[in-house]
């Protein structure tokens, strides 16, 4: 099989294309064609060495595809059906064998790529809105990137859970796309300060909670437009990791909580997974959210698709097509 293989850490020129063998079947795993891979921030970090591996290895956390055969010991899958998965090591190849107690199966109103599209960024969402913090009706928030694949997702869920949006962008074509998504309020980070605007968008009270997936340029600031006993969900680091927090700001500005939340501790096992799938899925059903696919990239195209995103000058979700 084709596949994506690092021999080293580094930039996008890492990423090689090269033949592998096909993955070996467990008795609890499925061997699975792959139709799509997800692209995601943290795969850069892994391709630069934040997280430990074992050369070779294949990159790559998120995609969708079908049933080609099943273990020994897995039940309720069979060959042919369409499956979906958010968090599986070595996820950038033709085929994967993914552990059964870590995919979802897809209904068939939604697509196999809409499915790759909304794993890891959907499941995120989910999880930020009903678990970090829970959004409910008449909560304000504010949605740093919210052009981004994720940003565009949970604007979409904080909207269809009877909450308002403020989203941060960097450029008028950014402005537009968060619009769509369904942000109330889009402010331009690079023409005007976002606190100054939260300010005056929300009357001097501040936001309920800010969901932070930037980090160094925006986390400590943003602790100054939350409102009294709002909450910092900070979930990423697109900018560099935030700087060291002084736990006593959080009394003097009004007794915020900051979270530093991560998905793999919200789909700890099979039924969790699933039932955060399945509430996505319920909306892209219902029309709540409609995944929007940024760019697809060809699998030997992976180091471009890790130079655009790390540009930040893409949109919606980025995938890889074996």
């Amino acid at each position: 099989m084709k596949a994506i293989a690092l021999t080293s850490f580094g930039g996008p020129e890492v990423l090689d294309y090269v033949t592998l063998p096909d993955p070996e079947l467990r008795d609890s795993s499925v061997l699975v064609s792959v139709e799509a891979a997800g692209i995601n921030f943290i795969d850069t970090y892994q391709r630069r060495g934040k997280y430990t591996a074992e050369f070779p290895f294949v990159p790559g956390f998120e995609g969708a595809g079908t049933v080609l055969k099943v273990g020994a010991g897995v039940h309720g899958i069979q060959t042919g059906d369409r499956v979906a998965w958010p968090w599986v090591l070595n996820s950038y190849a033709e085929r994967v064998a993914v552990p059964a107690e870590s995919l979802v199966t897809v209904p068939d109103f939604v697509t196999t790529r809409a499915a790759a599209a909304v794993m890891l960024q959907g499941l995120t969402a989910h999880y930020l809105t009903h678990d970090s913090f829970s959004i409910q009706p008449g909560t304000t928030a504010l949605v740093h990137a919210g052009a981004g694949g994720t940003g565009q997702i949970l604007t979409q869920v904080i909207r269809a859970l009877g909450g308002s949006v403020i989203s941060t962008v960097s450029s008028a074509a950014k402005a537009e796309i968060a619009r769509a998504a369904g942000a109330n309020h889009v402010v331009r980070y690079d023409t005007e300060d976002f606190v100054a605007a939260v300010e005056r968008l929300t009357d001097g009270a501040g936001v309920h909670v800010i969901y932070d997936g930037v980090g160094q340029d925006t986390m400590s600031k943003g602790l100054d437009a939350l409102a009294r006993r709002g909450t910092m969900v900070y979930f990423g680091a697109a900018s560099g990791p935030a700087d060291p927090l002084d736990l006593q700001i959080l009394s003097s500005n009004g007794s915020l909580t900051v979270t530093k939340p991560t998905l793999a501790d919200f789909i700890t096992t099979h039924d969790e997974t699933q039932y955060r799938a399945d509430g996505i899925f319920a909306l892209i059903r219902d029309g709540e959210i409609t995944p929007r696919v940024g760019a697809t990239y060809a699998l030997s195209d992976a180091a471009s698709a890790h130079r655009d995103l790390e540009s930040r000058s893409t949109t919606g979700k980025l995938l890889l097509i074996p």
